[in-house]
């Protein structure tokens, strides 16, 4: 059976805060460690104000030492906006104390232009993309041989197990780059869920090579799920999601995740009805046997060592629901 895991993006619900979402997502993380999943990610997003988690470093932190068996990871990591040798000493840290349970999830960061502008304010010069996760790779290997501009620094705290390192992408360069470091590739097909992904995900197998941090190529595809019990219901959870991926993608976006009764009382417009079209095609809906099967037909046509499942619907309860079917669907605990 494909190993399931979970990205989570502290979603911010209508009437809630982000103290409580943050927590919510220590509730999530919990539950999917009691349900059997592998690995629970969180997000760093900017400026997306119905989302609480900006750090995914410091939540993975506290979701390690909340946890007991999950893989605990970033998805991800918005690289060119940080040092790779601080980054590798962050999650060296997280390690040190979770061995083999830290996961690196490392992406280009696809945000606003002013939090790029304020993250990267007063850097006269930057290094290229490829050549921080390259930087990235050596302080995890503690690689002093090789010809490089800082050769003899290594990053603290020194141990003997290594972060598992992934690049995210929905396009050719992630691809590229996961498979000349020879690292690990999630291919975003929540974001693009054309027909191109296969070729993507194809280019990383074929490029791939082998390195200190992994040898052989491995591929996740990132789905977002809305399930329910039945049709009917996971409808009206899918109308929120609608609403909440509207708001997120227009000027106008308001501080929470709608509930299922704002998106039913609200409605679309025909304009709007475009939109809803469009993003449905990023959305796997429906009951748990249905899911599932589309979840297989996708693990199939990609190959997939693993699947990670995104199930951003309102309300916490919700939230926990969905991945309580897909466990018991996938009989993970077997």
């Amino acid at each position: 059976m494909i190993p399931l895991n979970i990205l989570d993006y502290s979603p911010i619900d209508e009437g809630g805060d982000a103290h409580q979402a943050l927590w919510e997502t220590t509730e999530l993380a919990r539950h999917a460690d009691s349900l059997g999943y592998k690995r629970f990610w969180v997000s760093e997003h900017h400026m997306v104000d119905s989302v609480a988690n900006s750090s995914p470093e410091m939540l993975m932190m506290h979701l390690a030492s909340s946890t007991s068996n999950l893989r605990i990871g970033s998805g991800g990591v918005m690289l060119p906006h940080y040092s790779s040798y601080k980054v590798a000493e962050n999650f060296r840290m997280m390690e040190a104390l979770h061995p083999n349970r830290i996961d690196i999830g490392i992406g280009r960061s696809p945000s606003y232009r002013i939090v790029n502008q304020a993250l990267s304010e007063d850097k006269a010069k930057r290094q290229s993309y490829e050549q921080q996760v390259a930087d990235l790779k050596k302080y995890f290997t503690d690689n002093t041989t090789e010809e490089h501009r800082f050769q003899s620094l290594t990053a603290a705290p020194r141990i003997s197990t290594t972060p598992e390192m992934w690049m995210l992408g929905s396009g050719e360069r992630g691809a590229r780059v996961a498979a000349a470091q020879g690292t690990g590739y999630v291919f975003a097909h929540f974001a693009k869920p054309g027909m191109r992904g296969g070729s993507i995900v194809e280019y990383y197998r074929r490029h791939f090579q082998p390195s200190a941090v992994l040898q052989r190529p491995k591929t996740m595809i990132a789905l977002f799920v809305v399930v329910a019990e039945t049709e009917e219901e996971a409808e009206e959870l899918a109308k929120a999601f609608d609403l909440w991926l509207y708001f997120v993608e227009s000027e106008n976006q308001p501080p929470y995740y709608p509930s299922v009764e704002t998106a039913r009382k609200r409605g679309f417009t025909a304009s709007e009805e475009e939109r809803v079209r469009q993003n449905r095609k990023r959305m796997i809906i429906g009951t748990p046997k249905k899911v599932k099967s589309e979840i297989e037909k996708i693990s199939e046509t990609f190959e997939a060592d693993e699947i990670m499942i995104v199930p951003h619907v309102s309300g916490i309860e919700n939230r926990k629901r969905v991945i309580e079917l897909l466990a018991k669907e996938f009989d993970l605990k077997k």
